[in-house]
């Protein structure tokens, strides 16, 4: 078949047809690596477009290195192309050992039509797109240095006053000098532990706990003790004892809506933990990434603090987007410049001033607070409805958070949530088995489970299976 019959009657712009008739004719080995693609005003009048069109077409070929052009001579397939990779080749690796980057491996790459329970996001239809498609269009008559520059230092000043309000209605009386913003709350994080941690230092973190914290003090070769968590915090007795035994350089947790458990910090235990964290110097991050998910705020160990031993960090990207990604730290003041320093050195700016500027158009416009008060009630209704339909299969969950997507549970009769799990990814559903949460290993029949992306059928059903197929222990 010609490239003219491949391309008669194809939908889509006439640029885009000539870029899959080339595609079509080297994954049919019609033309191989190295071989001269016809001529522009040949293919322009074999194709009824115009020349600029197979120019245009040639320019974005060569641009994704399927091509190359070679000055005086013509374009040509390049000589490293490959065939199309097979599915194998693109799907996460499926055999590999379930521990803190699993859950994360199979979200981010499994195709997007593959339900994913196990994740730590809302679906696309829960999130603004319609404020955020207002402000993407009102980049258009932005200054153009939004479009072109780096981000500076610490971050747009415009979203950082915008941050150092929201921070206010928490308490946390914060100057302009104690707040930047990063590329991210994992960038955020990274950057704290950068900053204060070296190989081998001791970190706390909660039992169970964001799988993520894990993974990253992993990579930073950091000594991770643990501490169990309850349904007001972590188990008081047991951190004092940690901090006297272990001395640990860092303690890493959320206060509001706890991930996974969705449990909430009492103000007694809060008092507790900034009284033992004193006596020992000890420094805590308190991610807030959830914190807008409350219906009512809970205490927050920053606001207890003043910034003076507790960093603060949070993110948008579970309430506005996690395509458009800014994190922000707010601590002292002359650890921030530190912090900022670390962040010239390791990305050469603050975050992007796009995602930035969207961001600050979005808060500031006043539907952000209406996207949250509805969200709010579709989750509440949502939590409920999922922990009635889990309850019939015997998943019964851990406790009913007071907000959140998700619901940290114990599998029925014992299950071992981790082959659960697995019975379930040959069947295309992801799920997060409570181990990957878990440093002592003790969740084995736990799993934590996003209510947001419960409604496809299929995955109640792969659910009922997974559990029959696994004997009871």
């Amino acid at each position: 078949m010609d490239i003219e019959a491949r391309t008669k009657g194809r939908g889509g712009t006439r640029t885009i047809d000539v870029m899959s008739a080339i595609r079509a004719k080297i994954a049919g080995r019609a033309l191989g690596a190295g071989d001269r693609l016809p001529a522009i005003r040949s293919l322009a009048a074999t194709m009824r477009v115009s020349p600029s069109t197979v120019v245009e077409a040639y320019d974005r070929l060569a641009a994704e290195g399927l091509i190359r052009a070679r000055r005086g001579a013509g374009f040509y397939v390049s000589p490293t192309v490959t065939p199309p990779l097979a599915l194998t080749e693109v799907e996460p690796r499926r055999d590999r050992a379930v521990d803190p980057f699993w859950v994360s491996r199979q979200s981010l790459d499994t195709d997007a039509a593959v339900p994913k329970p196990g994740c730590g996001w809302l679906p696309p239809e829960w999130m603004p797109e319609a404020a955020l498609r207002r402000a993407a269009r009102a980049l258009a008559r932005t200054d153009a240095s939004v479009l072109t520059n780096y981000g500076s230092t610490s971050g747009s000043l415009a979203l950082r006053r915008l941050l150092l309000a929201r921070l206010a209605e928490d308490e946390i009386e914060a100057s302009i000098s104690q707040l930047m913003l990063t590329g991210s709350g994992t960038q955020a994080t990274d950057l704290i532990c950068r900053f204060l941690l070296r190989p081998g230092d001791t970190v706390l973190v909660d039992d169970p706990c964001y799988f993520d914290f894990r993974a990253l003090l992993r990579a930073h070769q950091a000594n991770i003790v643990s501490v169990p968590y309850t349904p007001s915090g972590p188990d008081v007795a047991r951190f004092e004892q940690i901090l006297s035994g272990e001395r640990p350089r860092l303690y890493i947790t959320n206060s509001a809506l706890h991930n996974p458990t969705g449990a909430t910090l009492s103000l007694q235990t809060a008092h507790r933990l900034l009284t033992a964290a004193a006596a020992h110097d000890l420094t805590i991050i308190e991610d807030d990434i959830f914190g807008d998910f409350e219906p009512e705020r809970s205490p927050r160990l920053a606001a207890l603090d003043g910034l003076n031993r507790v960093i603060r960090i949070g993110s948008f990207s579970k309430t506005l987007s996690a395509s458009v990604r800014c994190g922000y730290i707010a601590a002292r003041a002359d650890w921030v410049e530190h912090l900022v320093d670390l962040q010239v050195a390791t990305s050469f700016g603050g975050p992007s001033p796009v995602a930035t500027e969207i961001i600050a158009k979005v808060l500031a416009g006043g539907s952000y607070r209406k996207h949250m008060d509805e969200l709010r009630q579709k989750l509440a209704r949502t939590r409920r409805d999922v922990a009635r339909k889990l309850g019939a299969l015997g998943i019964e969950p851990w406790l009913m958070p007071r907000g959140g997507f998700f619901l940290w549970c114990h599998l029925a009769d014992g299950h071992d949530a981790t082959a659960v799990a697995r019975a379930a990814l040959e069947e295309d559903v992801v799920l997060a088995p409570g181990n990957v949460f878990s440093v002592s290993q003790s969740a084995s029949n736990s799993m934590r489970f996003n209510v947001a992306h419960m409604s496809d059928p299929r995955i109640w059903d792969v659910l009922r299976r997974a559990l029959k197929a696994q004997p009871n222990r």
